[in-house]
């Protein structure tokens, strides 16, 4: 990251101190541990200096889990989460990370219906890889340029076909909605969103 983007970043955060923005992480079984954790890191690394080695954190990074409390990503990590679609509150950022468990059609219909409800109160909303299986469906994406893993384009392209797949493009903001191709894709990602905050 060069030190101008740093900069920027810094004096967001000195603007936010007193509200951090809310940034939701959706959680399944099946879920790609990188793609959650790679971005979640991310922002939780966009802190201020407070002083006597205190640090301001400029977003609240929430994992929201659509199956249990606790989940499975395809690693084996189990992760828990204190949020669920129901308790969860306002949002700025929705982040759908990818995994094989969001391709399970209860799974990614029960996200799809998720942001549908909550898309009037949500600046922003990005999907990490295989996460477009839970966006896609929403009809938000219709007629929009997105990107994915190369393994799913052609999946992606063909259950989506009013979606303009570009799986060559690292990352796709087209309007309030981004899609990353993939882990590595997730870090700048989370830097574009922090970047333009």
């Amino acid at each position: 990251m060069s030190y101008q983007k740093f900069r920027r970043i810094r004096y967001y955060g000195f603007r936010q101190v007193m509200n951090p923005k809310r940034i939701g992480f959706l959680g399944f079984d099946g879920v790609a541990a990188s793609d959650l954790t790679r971005a979640a890191d991310v922002f939780g690394a966009a802190t201020l200096d407070g002083g006597y080695g205190n640090r301001i954190s400029c977003y609240h990074v929430c994992i929201i889990s659509f199956t249990s409390e606790f989940f499975r990503a395809e690693s084996g990590i189990v992760f828990r989460s204190d949020n669920t679609p129901e308790t969860m509150s306002e949002l700025d950022t929705i982040i759908v990370p990818g995994g094989n468990g969001i391709r399970r059609s209860f799974v990614s219909e029960r996200i799809a219906d998720w942001i549908l409800a909550r898309i009037s109160q949500t600046r922003r909303v990005a999907a990490i890889g295989a996460g477009i299986y839970g966006v896609a469906p929403t009809g938000l994406l219709d007629g929009r340029e997105v990107t994915t893993h190369w393994g799913y384009a052609s999946d992606v392209a063909r259950c989506f076909p009013r979606l303009g797949v570009e799986p060559r493009r690292h990352l796709v903001k087209d309007g309030a909605f981004y899609t990353a191709s993939g882990p590595s894709a997730a870090i700048d990602l989370s830097l574009t969103l922090i970047e333009e905050d």
